[in-house]
């Protein structure tokens, strides 16, 4: 067992999580999309979240999918609204 293993492990079993539930591969994937694509301290920010919505029952199943697609779209995404002018609320 390497030191991430038992690293997760330890944390699972203090929280009391079913370590077999816990895509841990997905999870690093995710946080290193937000911390390249938006910006480091954003990814642990993100994986919170991420559980929270988990934890609350308003994730979607594909949430961590959907979350690192924004995060690689970022820049383009910021860029577009940037790009936009704003328009008064008349």
């Amino acid at each position: 067992m390497n030191v991430l293993e038992e690293w997760t492990a330890l944390v699972c079993s203090e929280l009391g999580i079913d370590p077999a539930r816990v895509d841990r591969a997905a999870l690093l994937d995710l946080t290193r999309d937000v911390a390249h694509g938006v910006a480091r301290p954003a990814a642990p920010l993100t994986a919170y979240l991420v559980g929270l919505a988990q934890g609350a029952g308003t994730a979607p199943p594909d949430v961590v999918e959907r979350v690192s697609r924004m995060a690689k779209d970022w820049a383009e995404t910021t860029a577009q609204t940037r790009a936009t002018p704003d328009t008064p609320d008349s």
